[in-house]
C-alpha cells in the first residue's frame, strides 16, 4: 500500500478530529450528557492516536544505519500496537467509568438540542474521513474480501483510521439514541448506559487492532500474491536449480525481505553460479518493487536436509554440575 496514501488519510483524520473532540466537549460541559462527554474523549483519543501514528510514519522512514541494519520500517506497527493500548485504556475505560458514575447517580441532560446538532455535524465530518480511508483501503485491497483484505494487510496506519471511524460512527449514532430514548421516556439513566456502549465499542475495536497489529510486530511473512510470484520467478529462470528453502518476512509496509537457499545442479561452475544469482535478484526486485533486500544461498539439498534436521531435533538440557 502506497505510503503517501496512508499519510494523507491519518492527517484526514487528525484534523477532523481534533475539531470535533473540541465541539463535543463544550456540548458535554453545556449539557451535562455523559454519553457526549464519552464522545469527547473518544475524539481526544482518536486525534492523539493520529499524531502518534503520523510520528510512527515519520520513525519508520529513516534510513538504515549500524544498528538497526534493516532498517526501522517495522517501528510503525510498534506506534499502531500503542494506539491499539491508548484507545482500550483511556477510550474505553475512561467511557465506561464516565457511564457507570452517571447510571447509578443520574442527572438530567439540559439543551439536548445542542447534542443533535454537535452530534449531527460530528457523523458528517467522521463519514467524509472515514470514506476517505475506506476507498485508499478498497483501493489496494484488490480481489480480497474486506474481512481477508484487513487481516492480510500490511498498512496499520490505514487499518487502525478505518476501525477508528467506524467506532466513532457507531459511538455517535449511540450517544444520539442514548440521549433521546432518555428525553422520551424519562429515564435519565439511558444517557449513561450510552456511555458505557459506547466504551464497549472502544474495547472491541481496541482489541482487533492488537490483534492484527500482533502479528505484524512478531513478523508476518509478504502477501501470498507476492510470494506466489516470486516463487514462479524463482522456479522458471532455471533448470539448473531446486528450491531447498524460500523465505520472506514483511518488514514494513512497503518493505519486504527474501531468502532463498538454492540447490545448483553439479555441473555448473562458480561463475554460472554468480550469474544466476544476480540474474535472479535483479528479476525479483523488478518485479517486486517493496522487495528491498534478496539473500540468496548456494547449498546443495542434502546438507540442507541435514541442517533444517539438526535444527528440529530437541536439545537435552544440560545437567548441573555436582
Amino acid at each position: 500500500m502506497a505510503a503517501g496514501g496512508s499519510k494523507k488519510v491519518v492527517i484526514a483524520a487528525l484534523v477532523g478530529n481534533g475539531m470535533i473532540a473540541v465541539t463535543k466537549f463544550a456540548a458535554s460541559v453545556y449539557t451535562g450528557s455523559s454519553a457526549m462527554m464519552s464522545e469527547g474523549i473518544h475524539s481526544l483519543v482518536d486525534t492523539c492516536n493520529q499524531a502518534l501514528l503520523l510520528y510512527g510514519i515519520h520513525r519508520s522512514n529513516r534510513p538504515a544505519d549500524d544498528r538497526h541494519p534493516f532498517g526501522y520500517a517495522r517501528e510503525i506497527y510498534f506506534w499502531a500496537f500503542v494506539v491499539a493500548i491508548l484507545i482500550f485504556a483511556v477510550g474505553a475505560g475512561v467511557s465506561i467509568y464516565e457511564g457507570v458514575q452517571k447510571f447509578l447517580a443520574p442527572t438530567p441532560v439540559h439543551n439536548a438540542f445542542v447534542n443533535y446538532i454537535v452530534l449531527g455535524l460530528a457523523f458528517v465530518f467522521e463519514a467524509g474521513a472515514w470514506w476517505m480511508a475506506f476507498r485508499e483501503f478498497t483501493r489496494n485491497k484488490g480481489s480480497l474480501g474486506y474481512l481477508e483484505a484487513v487481516r492480510r494487510s500490511k498498512d496499520p496506519a490505514l487499518f487502525t483510521v478505518l476501525f477508528e471511524d467506524t467506532a466513532a460512527m457507531l459511538g455517535i449514532v449511540v450517544a444520539f439514541v442514548g440521549i433521546w430514548l432518555g428525553q422520551v421516556t424519562g429515564l435519565i439513566w439511558m444517557d449513561g448506559a450510552a456511555s458505557i456502549i459506547i466504551g464497549i465499542i472502544l474495547a472491541v475495536v481496541a482489541a482487533l487492532l492488537a490483534y492484527e497489529c500482533k502479528g505484524l510486530l512478531v513478523g508476518e511473512g509478504a502477501s501470498d500474491d507476492v510470494v506466489k510470484s516470486i516463487r514462479t520467478l524463482i522456479e522458471d529462470h532455471s533448470a539448473d536449480t531446486t528450491v531447498n528453502e524460500f523465505l520472506t518476512m514483511q518488514l514494513g509496509p512497503n518493505d519486504v525481505l527474501v531468502t532463498i537457499s538454492l540447490d545448483f545442479a553439479g555441473n555448473i561452475t562458480a561463475g554460472d553460479v554468480e550469474r544466476h544469482v544476480s540474474e535472479m535478484e535483479s528479476k525479483i526486485k523488478s518485479a517486486q518493487l517493496y522487495v528491498k533486500r534478496v539473500f540468496i544461498e548456494a547449498q546443495s539439498f542434502a546438507a540442507h536436509t541435514r541442517q533444517v534436521a539438526a535444527m528440529e531435533q530437541p536439545k537435552e538440557p544440560e545437567k548441573p554440575e555436582e
